[in-house]
């Protein structure tokens, strides 16, 4: 189906197969691409987009640590989001903004001129094979050898593409021991994240999740503690030992795929009840928040029209 899909690029359409870029541009060769990674959700209204207007200015965000520029208002990119999902007839799937030096480019400085955009609509069944989160058995997680960006490196919150070998290196090296998952820590030895997931536990009946500063600023992550604290359970933003992923009563990872996926192990450990009951009723309040069941968070949805 991929090669049926349109493409927005620069304020025009074009088919899948026509996306393309040189090998030696600057997004490609130095990995200086930025992105953001958007859910769409099937709703009684009919297809809605998960807080666009966070990702939105995640994505404005992005571009000014890196001194970069867009050439769209946010209104202007906003439309042309929700006029690509119009265009590809999607209910369903993710949506992922992408911003690159798309000329030619020997140098580690990039071209002075504004970013080239493209926009792409996936329907992850039809146009990728399917995607598997497995909410009943959770998942397993290593504990990677490698440590999370330090902020003084990089800007650790930029949704920058050659941010993300970080993550793919952890991933590589605990799949390499047979877990499905990996969780990074910081590099002062406490819990950071996952390569592309943040991550929440549970003690004593509180809601714990690692702090900003040297974590992605997650709009899911910022969605679960919101959503959590208006149903009335304590949440706490704090550093979070190592220890903490071999006592805490339950962990889960929250994402744009998975807003919930529970960790039923780390290392040799396993966490039992997974899922367990806060992270069942987390995960519910979500699917009713994306599902447009909830009012109290219809402003989280932006509908196409």
């Amino acid at each position: 189906m991929l090669n049926q899909r349109s493409v927005f690029i620069n304020d025009s359409f074009v088919k899948w197969d026509r996306a393309t870029v040189h090998q030696m541009s600057h997004g490609f060769g130095r990995g200086s691409a930025i992105f953001e990674v958007l859910s769409l959700h099937a709703t009684n209204t009919g297809a809605d987009i998960f807080r666009l207007d966070k990702h939105l200015n995640r994505f404005y965000r992005t571009a000014d640590l890196l001194m970069m520029e867009i050439p769209f208002t946010r209104d202007q990119l906003g439309e042309a989001v929700r006029e690509t999902v119009r265009r590809n007839q999607i209910r369903s799937g993710f949506i992922k903004i992408i911003g690159a030096y798309t000329d030619v480019a020997f140098g580690v400085l990039p071209p002075e001129k504004p970013l080239d955009i493209s926009i792409f609509v996936v329907d992850p069944d039809r146009d990728l094979g399917g995607l598997s989160f497995p909410f009943k058995t959770g998942t397993a997680a290593g504990i990677s050898k490698w440590r999370k960006l330090d902020p003084q490196t990089v800007p650790v919150e930029a949704k920058a593409a050659a941010n993300y070998l970080n993550g793919m290196v952890a991933r590589n090296e605990a799949r390499s021991r047979g877990y499905e998952n990996v969780i990074l820590l910081d590099t002062q030895g406490f819990v950071a994240e996952g390569p592309t997931e943040s991550i929440f536990f549970i003690k004593d009946g509180d809601v714990f999740t690692p702090s900003p500063g040297t974590v992605l600023k997650g709009i899911t992550r910022k969605s679960v503690i919101e959503a959590a604290r208006f149903y009335g359970m304590n949440v706490h933003e704090t550093r979070v030992p190592r220890d903490w992923l071999f006592n805490a009563e339950e962990i889960f990872f929250s994402g744009t795929p998975n807003k919930v996926l529970p960790v039923r192990q780390i290392e040799a450990h396993l966490i039992k009840p997974t899922p367990g009951p806060l992270t069942q009723k987390i995960s519910k309040i979500m699917d009713k928040i994306i599902s447009g069941h909830d009012k109290q968070f219809g402003a989280w949805l932006t509908p196409l029209n």
